[in-house]
């Protein structure tokens, strides 16, 4: 049985094998697979989740190769689809640690999973899954997001949103803003970090927005803070989890590590400071190597990281 679906971006992440270079200096690359969902469905199968995969590719190269490691991982890709007319999205960036990262996206005005639409998955089975993972990005197009609406507005279990903000898929804020009060209704859990808390609420003040967010439905609300740690809050609750201190080498794909750790945790009935800690370890795992997906840990890895810390 599907445990978890993930719906959203994907992408051919193209990955200079220089750090502190420029991107108009680099020679050689190397390709991984990339963006929210690829990264998410493998974090989560490494640690054993059986998950299954909501997306489209092209009818390309790179589309083959994000089908054929997806399956390696374990990933059942029924639901990965192929637009015939549109590339798959590839994704350039720089490795500058420990916190600059810019990245180049190749994935306007549209690509594949941004034209998804409900017919292309099976609603009522993505219904009946546990625990529904979705994106920000997938509701900056017009396609996806009906889709992914209809799946956040049929789900009978635990909804999971990523807050997951890139100015540039955004003609302007306020739009982003405005998609994402119409998706947090049907949430119970919002993760995001500060910066995307701001750009959901359009307050400049953190505290002032994580309070309109909790306002807006989700029962918890995770806060991601880099280099201090994450916060959850419930109810009255406020969980704090301390960082996990490592030299940073590229800082893309440790908050989808993280997520996949939490959702893997609470799955398997373990308790919220618990969760909060191994998510934390699996993001400074990720957040310690050159790559996104590749570098997700496996369940062994993550528990002996978690049993060796102080």
């Amino acid at each position: 049985m599907t445990e978890v679906v993930v719906m959203g971006r994907l992408s051919a992440d193209i990955y200079p094998t220089q750090l502190r270079t420029a991107l108009r200096d680099q020679r050689s690359f190397t390709r991984y697979v990339g963006g929210f969902a690829g990264n998410v469905c493998t974090g989560l199968a490494r640690l054993q989740v059986s998950t299954a995969i909501v997306s489209k590719v092209g009818n390309d190269g790179h589309g083959e190769f994000i089908r054929d490691f997806l399956l390696r991982e374990g990933v059942d890709v029924g639901w990965l689809g192929v637009d015939r007319t549109l590339n798959t999205p590839v994704v350039f960036c720089e490795i500058w640690p420990p916190d600059r990262f810019p990245l180049l996206f190749y994935r306007t005005p549209t690509c594949p999973d941004w034209e998804l639409t409900a017919s292309d998955f099976d609603l009522e089975a993505v219904a009946n899954a546990p625990v529904l993972l979705v994106s920000g990005t997938g509701l900056a197009r017009e396609n996806s997001r009906r889709a992914q609406m209809a799946a956040l507005e049929g789900h009978r279990h635990t909804v999971i949103f990523d807050l997951d903000y890139r100015p540039s898929f955004w003609q302007e804020a306020a739009a982003y803003r405005e998609a994402v009060a119409a998706a947090l209704p049907h949430a119970d859990i919002v993760v995001g970090n500060e910066d995307e808390v701001r750009a959901a609420t359009g307050l400049v003040d953190p505290r002032a927005g994580i309070a309109a967010l909790r306002a807006a439905g989700p029962r918890i609300l995770v806060l991601k803070r880099g280099g201090e740690g994450a916060t959850l809050f419930e109810g009255d609750r406020v969980l704090e989890a301390a960082p996990v201190k490592m030299a940073v080498v590229n800082g893309l794909g440790a908050g989808d590590a993280f997520l996949a750790a939490f959702t893997h945790a609470l799955l398997r009935g373990m308790d919220f400071a618990t969760a909060l800690h191994r998510a934390n370890q699996a993001g400074a795992i990720v957040a310690s190597q050159i790559p996104c997906s590749e570098a997700m840990p496996f369940l062994k890895d993550l528990d002996a990281a978690v049993a060796s810390a102080p």
